[in-house]
């Protein structure tokens, strides 16, 4: 499943270059992924048994520059998952010019929210991702 969701590029979004600052991409991207797990999984539901998703790494390549006005569209899809964790790939694509600003590898863990710990990726916890948020190929993703 892939998750769009654009963005108007504003003043407030630009560094002193007129380009959108690097630092505002995080917040485009993790406003992507609440929507994009929204879609997927009812979070409240996760919270309430205790479980929560962390980014644990993030890995960013910024390919060309967005400004002022731009609009921006953030594609985000599974990109596997494993036993202790897994990856959400996301694109940052220039509306009008068809063009790739940035893309992004999101590693994320499932932890206790009690403890404060990742938990194992299996039994229903690996059911319920992988039905619910399934790789853009179609593929398995373990």
């Amino acid at each position: 499943m892939t998750h769009t969701l654009r963005i108007k590029v504003r003043g407030y979004h630009c560094d002193f270059y007129g380009h959108v600052n690097n630092a505002r991409y995080l917040e485009f991207l993790e406003e992507a992924r609440w929507g994009f797990l929204e879609d997927g999984l009812d979070l409240a539901e996760w919270k309430a048994r205790g479980l929560g998703f962390v980014v644990t790494e993030v890995t960013i390549k910024y390919r060309r520059p967005a400004g002022l006005n731009a609009v921006l569209e953030v594609r985000t899809r599974t990109g596997s998952l494993g036993p202790r964790g897994g990856v959400i790939l996301q694109d940052v694509v220039l509306v009008e010019s068809g063009e790739l600003a940035a893309s992004a590898q999101i590693t994320f863990a499932v932890i206790d929210l009690a403890r404060g710990k990742a938990v194992p990726l299996d039994g229903e916890i690996a059911e319920t991702l992988g039905r619910s948020l399934p790789p853009a190929d179609g593929k398995d993703a373990s």
